[in-house]
């Protein structure tokens, strides 16, 4: 426990008065203080001037990150017939129908995504108690209910990022691994950036984008300068 103090100590005088710095600011600053045993990741948390409890407030998409995510991602998919083969040929972990469901309903879930044809939806519709909380229901508007499966299985695989405003009206997500190189996190963080810009609800009012702070798994956090975020 001392010495997870002393790391942790250092690392909060390293980042103390560190505020409204750029992208590349803060990735030198994070990639520096990453010292954990462990690859840790790096992750984004942008406040929303949003309620999400409206509909027309809702922050919701994905974004395919141009680095990757540096994490396995394990796919579930809803499907049968020739989509189930389209769907372990594209490299699912996990393919059926009723006996799939029937593996989420005893509390085994084996994936990280979900994806389903439109046919499934009523099978997977009975699970949105358990799938629901989890953040893991298919939904057409991020293109995890599909016929296209081949696509959304490797998009999944190759560091695909879904988002979503949580009630607070706060979007976060890991946008990749501390041993990535600078360039690669300034590029992955300033694409998830655009991503939910872009993903701005007509019901917005006043400012959209209120803060955006990064850190690693184990360090503090860092705010960026919105107008330099906004600007590239």
């Amino acid at each position: 426990m001392a010495k997870l103090g002393k790391r942790t100590n250092a690392a909060r005088a390293n980042f103390a008065g560190k505020s409204n710095l750029s992208v590349e600011e803060a990735v030198t600053l994070i990639k520096k203080n990453a010292k954990a045993k462990f690859d840790e990741t790096v992750d984004i948390s942008i406040n929303l001037g949003v309620d999400p409890r409206h509909a027309d407030q809702m922050v919701r998409g994905t974004v395919s990150l141009p680095n990757g995510t540096g994490k396995t991602v394990r796919v579930g998919v809803f499907a049968r017939g020739a989509k189930a083969d389209e769907a372990t040929a594209a490299g699912a972990d996990v393919v059926g129908a009723e006996d799939l469901m029937e593996t989420v309903q005893s509390g085994k879930i084996e994936f990280d995504r979900c994806i389903a044809t439109p046919d499934m939806m009523p099978i997977v519709g009975r699970l949105g108690k358990v799938l629901g909380p989890r953040n893991l229901m298919p939904n057409p508007k991020v293109g995890t209910v599909t016929m296209d499966i081949e696509a959304a299985v490797k998009n999944a695989k190759g560091g695909e990022v879904q988002f979503r405003v949580e009630k607070a009206g706060v979007v976060h997500a890991g946008v990749g691994k501390a041993s990535f190189g600078e360039k690669e996190l300034v590029q992955n963080i300033q694409a998830f950036i655009d991503a939910v810009s872009k993903a701005k609800p007509s019901g917005t009012k006043g400012a959209y984008m209120k803060k955006i702070a990064v850190s690693s798994t184990m360090g503090p956090g860092v705010s960026l300068d919105l107008g330099a975020a906004n600007s590239k």
